[in-house]
């Protein structure tokens, strides 16, 4: 059977087992490897590879799309297999070697990861492993769930490692839009101007004499790991709600809004799933990935069409998607992060791009990246690519983490990944601050009262106060700058002293 899904009847002598097909990439090797955020990533010749590292000497540079699945990160961190990992990543025990400094991390916006390749700045790229539903008459790959880094990686590859993953039907062939910018400097214009246009070719054009192997394998991605809404989450949906309803009324939307662009996660995706009690319209998305709440939209009719990179859904959705691949074709399209991701079209096409901080400072910059400032937790994806281009760039976060003895808006954040400069939006269940058109101190202002906890607001207020009668036009103290983060190391806790306390002292 798998013999038909290989159109090109050359390539099928190429057929072989995922320890064969591992022998190819050697130690010091960089290898271009397929997976968005547990899509369309590769599942068998990856665990060779990490089996055989135990064995013997082997450590590889490592660029994908985005995190993969199946545990992928975790069995080459474990077995030593990775030197360098780059752009982007979720798993624990990889995030741990990084932390140590033992695997080098190298965080990147996701639009400019292939940029870096084709300029020479990254690479070669001597071994790219792809996941492909099918391989054309001509050679060429059709992607699975996931387009991310591959065109690109196929392209510069000196050898492809072809998984074909027997469990994705073919009709899935369609589904994608494969378009690869030219060189500098005579690159032309990204010529996409709607949601739903195709300015590219089906599959992955390659040279069928580049394969070097094809594994087949049978195994589905994994599936989200995402959190359903709760009561917070709820909250700061409402906000975003309210907000756009708003620029509605004021006209400076439609009811049919911007695209949307949603960032991955349990937050983002609760937020999302806002929209399904929302009396807006014929919504559209241009985001990197979709998640459940983007499926249920568009089943509900609510969401009209939708462009990505990644479709990363929780198992029984997944499992509706490929049972019903042929209705989605017509209503999804995905393309190489570069494009889902390009500043060009975001811009162009005037997103509203709604992602996750990890904390946020009283006059709006942004860490999403790293606790405490130095501990890297995931990367910053691709909300650097949306936030300084979108027509509005909103992030959201709880205000407290860690039982409440964090606060998500502190002085100053620890770690800048989106300056004051590229905010628009904060948003956490306490409120809503629209610091559009706002100097610093009036930022402040909103950010403290609509943004901040109850419990640490006061003490926020009180830093805000004593910082402004020093001057400036963004006033802080800088000896207390980073003591909330000084104070949750020392006692587990960001909550100031008791009041008690503090007079004994």
């Amino acid at each position: 059977m798998h013999l038909d899904r290989i159109r090109n009847p050359g390539l099928r002598a190429k057929i072989t087992s995922a320890e064969q097909a591992a022998l190819l990439v050697q130690d010091g090797m960089t290898v271009g490897m397929s997976g968005f955020t547990r899509a369309g990533d590769c599942k068998a010749v990856p665990a060779a590879l990490a089996a055989r590292a135990e064995r013997e000497p082997l450590s590889i540079t490592l660029i994908t799309g985005a995190s993969l699945g199946h545990d992928t990160d975790k069995l080459l961190a474990q077995a030593n297999a990775l030197a360098r990992r780059m752009p982007f990543q979720v798993d624990t025990t990889l995030r741990r070697k990084i932390n140590q400094g033992e695997i080098a991390f190298i965080d990147q916006h996701l639009s400019e990861t292939v940029e870096q390749l084709r300029a020479g700045h990254l690479g070669p790229i001597n071994v790219a492993i792809i996941e492909a539903a099918a391989i054309t008459e001509t050679g060429a790959i059709v992607p699975t769930m996931s387009v991310g880094n591959s065109a690109t990686f196929a392209q510069q590859a000196d050898k492809i490692i072809v998984e074909l993953n027997m469990s994705v039907p073919a009709a899935i062939e369609g589904l994608h839009d494969i378009y690869v910018p030219g060189d500098r400097p005579g690159r032309e214009p990204i010529g996409l101007v709607s949601v739903d246009q195709r300015i590219g070719s089906a599959c992955i054009e390659v040279d069928p004499s580049k394969i070097a192997a094809i594994v087949i394998t049978h195994e589905p991605d994994s599936p989200s790991n995402a959190l359903p809404p709760d009561g917070e989450t709820n909250a700061i949906a409402g906000h975003i709600n309210d907000f756009l309803r708003a620029e509605v009324d004021a006209g400076r939307l439609t009811n049919a809004l911007l695209p949307l662009q949603a960032g991955i996660g349990t937050i983002a995706n609760a937020v999302l799933h806002g929209f399904e009690s929302s009396d807006f319209e014929n919504l559209t998305m241009y985001s990197e990935v979709l998640q459940d709440s983007a499926i249920e939209l568009l089943d509900q009719g609510k969401l009209a069409f939708a462009s990505a990179s990644s479709i990363t859904v929780s198992k029984p959705v997944y499992e509706k998607i490929l049972a019903n691949i042929e209705h989605y074709r017509e209503r999804i399209v995905l393309r190489p992060q570069e494009i889902s991701n390009a500043p060009e079209i975001v811009r162009r096409l005037g997103i509203i791009a709604i992602n996750t901080a990890l904390e946020f400072d009283i006059y709006g910059n942004v860490n999403s990246t790293h606790v405490g400032g130095t501990h890297m937790m995931n990367g910053i994806g691709g909300s650097g690519d949306f936030a300084r281009n979108a027509h509005l760039a909103i992030f959201v976060s709880k205000s407290m983490a860690k039982n409440g003895d964090i606060s998500s808006v502190v002085p100053m954040v620890s770690h800048v990944d989106h300056t004051e400069h590229d905010v628009d939006v904060l948003v956490t269940e306490c409120g809503l601050a629209d610091l559009r058109g706002l100097a610093p101190r009036e930022r402040a202002r909103a950010i403290i009262r609509n943004c901040v906890h109850p419990s640490y607001r006061d003490a926020l207020q009180d830093y805000f106060d004593r910082a402004c009668e020093r001057g400036g036009q963004t006033p802080h103290l800088l000896e207390e700058a980073f003591s909330w983060h000084q104070r949750f190391n020392q006692t587990d806790s960001m909550q100031p002293p008791a009041a008690s306390a503090r007079k004994a002292a």
